[in-house]
Formats: C-alpha cells, sequence, structure tokens
C-alpha cells in the first residue's frame, strides 16, 4: 500500500500525524508522507487517517 496526500486539499489538520505518526508527518501547515511503502502493521492505521481526513485529502494505492 502507498500513502498520498494532495498537497492541494490539505488543511493540515494534524489528524492523519496523530492517528499514524509511521506515516504522515505535518510540515509548514501541509501534511507529508514519510514513507514510500506502508508497513502492513501500519496499513490500517493509514485506512483510519484517511476516513478520519477532514478535507478528504488522504488515499492510498
Amino acid at each position: 500500500m502507498k500513502a498520498i496526500v494532495n498537497e492541494d486539499l490539505c488543511i493540515g489538520s494534524g489528524n492523519c500525524e496523530d492517528t499514524c505518526p509511521a506515516v504522515f508527518k505535518v510540515v509548514d501547515g501541509i501534511s507529508r508522507v514519510q514513507i514510500d511503502v506502508v508497513p502492513e502493521a501500519e496499513e490500517k492505521k493509514v485506512l483510519q487517517a484517511v476516513d478520519g481526513c477532514p478535507a478528504g485529502a488522504i488515499s492510498t494505492e
């Protein structure tokens, strides 16, 4: 799984970083994905971050 943040939609709420800090980090008000491939152990948290993003800026592939 790969996590993707649409930087044009991101509002920097930090929900994703709170939910899955191993994958997301908010830098200068924009969430950034910290790793290319999400480890299997973190996949559930990434999906929670997708659902919890108030701007709908996170997706997976």
